[in-house]
């Protein structure tokens, strides 16, 4: 059987001579600590859901309830934006931190007061969907209507418009959707390479910087594989010296922190974020930025490269 010429996925990248990114100031890594809200968005009853919420909760492998509530994760989540989020804020802005914020619509709009820190942080934000759920089975029409409404919530609430995407549990349309739509700098959508590219979707320039769901805290949720916050900072910091060695070798990456407040958030784990940004700030040649400024500096310095050779 021969190869399919037409095949959707690109596998081939890079390849053994990946661009030079050169970051501002010549920084050796380019890292971006992202702030998962998401809290009041998830599936539930109460949302108009058939089931309730069954991912990332700190309860293990939960079953969806079909047509109930889930007290204990709806309780859980709620930990996320009443206490795990103003941690994490309160940590990021004491380190002077920037930092991107994954927006889910119907949560921001929950929490006016999480949604006024935001603003007044400066930290970019960027859309996460209008829902935090699945959209895979979810009708075009009606994930277009969540990204527009989505686009206006933040826009209302935060007092600028976003210009970054990241649903996490996209469909075979939300890349093109994002572009239909326009306004947008870049989506993080996928989890294939440690810089950002640019690909080809219905004949237009689309940049991609991917996201990461290795450095990411969701590792520490119940029956995940890290046990303990010193798990996930020795990780993430093995992750981080690794990519700076590459830098100072000549072959500067970016690095992804994915964080959520009901998640790292909790007292036990907290800690293990401010170790993780103690070790990072103690080196030179840092870019600690958000993910617009990584996809402004790809368009200023790297518009010139081709898409990659096949859309997704």
């Amino acid at each position: 059987m021969g190869v399919d010429k037409h095949y959707p996925r690109d596998l081939i990248g890079y390849g053994v001579h990946p661009p030079h990114p050169h970051w501002p100031h010549e920084a050796v890594i380019a890292v971006s600590v992202v702030l998962n809200y998401e809290e009041g968005g998830e599936y539930c009853v109460l949302h108009g859901d058939a089931h309730s919420e069954s991912v990332l909760t700190d309860l293990g492998a939960v079953d969806a309830l079909p047509n109930a509530r889930n007290l204990n994760v709806e309780s859980n989540f709620e930990y996320g934006s009443r206490v795990g989020f103003w941690e994490i804020m309160r940590l990021l802005r004491s380190r002077r931190v920037d930092a991107t914020v994954y927006a889910v619509g119907m949560a921001l709009e929950r929490n006016a007061q999480a949604a006024a820190e935001i603003a007044q942080s400066g930290f970019e934000v960027a859309c996460h969907g209008e829902r935090w759920i699945d959209y895979q089975d979810i009708a075009e029409e009606a994930e277009r209507a969540h990204m527009l409404r989505n686009i206006a919530t933040i826009t209302s609430m935060i007092g600028r418009r976003p210009v970054g995407w990241y649903t996490g549990r996209p469909s075979i349309n939300t890349r093109r959707l994002v572009t239909e739509i326009g306004g947008f700098l870049y989506d993080s959508d996928a989890y294939n390479d440690d810089l950002p590219y640019w690909t080809e979707i219905a004949g237009r320039r689309h940049l991609v910087v991917p996201h990461s769901f290795d450095a990411n805290d969701s590792r520490l949720q119940r029956g995940g594989d890290f046990s303990t916050g010193e798990e996930f900072f020795s990780y993430c910091r093995d992750a981080f010296d690794w990519l700076y060695r590459m830098g100072t070798e000549g072959r500067p990456r970016m690095m992804t922190i994915s964080l959520h407040g009901r998640i790292i958030g909790r007292p036990g784990r907290i800690g293990a974020l401010a170790k993780l940004l103690d070790h990072m700030q103690g080196h030179n040649g840092v870019w600690l930025c958000n993910r617009a400024a990584i996809a402004q500096h790809w368009i200023a310095h790297h518009s010139d490269r081709p898409p990659a050779s096949r859309s997704k």
